[in-house]
């Protein structure tokens, strides 16, 4: 009896924790993705915004779950309780669309906004540094991963803690991007909060891994925005 009552478990629990991810359609300028699992109304909590890269562009929001944040997450990494919410765009990411699913967020859930984070690959990562650059003062914290930035952000930039990682063998988007935003933040602001991780031999695929060690997520959510 009791191991089909571990059967039974075992079947229940993915239902019970992809239950949790709930597709808001229509209600900002991204339709997203929003894991609750850990939510709590009655208690402000930390945001975690994970942009995408090229690859799961479209309208099937079911695609943002293929890697990154979440795709971690269902596979048992453990992330500090927060809301988590994966936009998609089927083109580039603007700024100004990652800021309005940011406020219909906060305005229907109870966030802290000290405590809102945001990481992104590829386009993803391009889009979480031209958003922190015209956002600053919206984000705690924010990891860009295989992309770059746009110089004009810089000033911007040095406001945020940073952690801006590429791999040495990336040919999709090399690693001279990262490079060149973090050595335009640094001029402006030699004490800018950014650092700059290489990794030897990784590829524009490889480091879809970093999402899964848990340094990551602890590094981001060490930092807390300034009321």
């Amino acid at each position: 009896m009791f191991k089909y009552i571990l059967f039974f478990a075992a079947l229940v629990a993915p239902c019970l924790l992809f239950s949790q991810q709930q597709a808001i359609h229509g209600k900002a300028a991204y339709d997203f993705l929003i894991d609750t699992e850990h939510y709590n109304a009655d208690k402000e909590s930390p945001l975690l915004i994970f942009l995408h890269g090229r690859s799961l562009s479209g309208k099937d929001l079911n695609r943002v779950k293929r890697y990154g944040v979440l795709y971690a997450k269902n596979r048992g990494v453990a992330i500090p309780s927060s809301l988590i919410v994966a936009p998609q765009t089927s083109g580039g990411w603007d700024p100004d669309k990652i800021k309005d699913v940011l406020d219909y967020v906060t305005t229907n859930y109870n966030v802290d906004k000290t405590k809102v984070y945001v990481c992104g690959m590829s386009m993803g990562g391009y889009g979480t540094m031209d958003f922190v650059g015209k956002y600053p003062g919206s984000v705690a914290a924010a990891v860009a991963i295989c992309g770059g930035g746009t110089l004009k952000y810089a000033e911007n930039l040095s406001r945020v803690p940073l952690w801006i990682q590429h791999g040495s063998a990336d040919r999709a988007v090399p690693a001279s991007e990262s490079r060149k935003i973090y050595k335009a933040i640094k001029n402006v602001n030699p004490d800018a909060e950014a650092r700059l991780t290489i990794i030897p031999g990784g590829t524009h695929g490889s480091v879809e891994r970093l999402f899964h060690q848990t340094d990551l997520y602890e590094w981001m959510f060490q930092y807390q925005k300034k009321n």
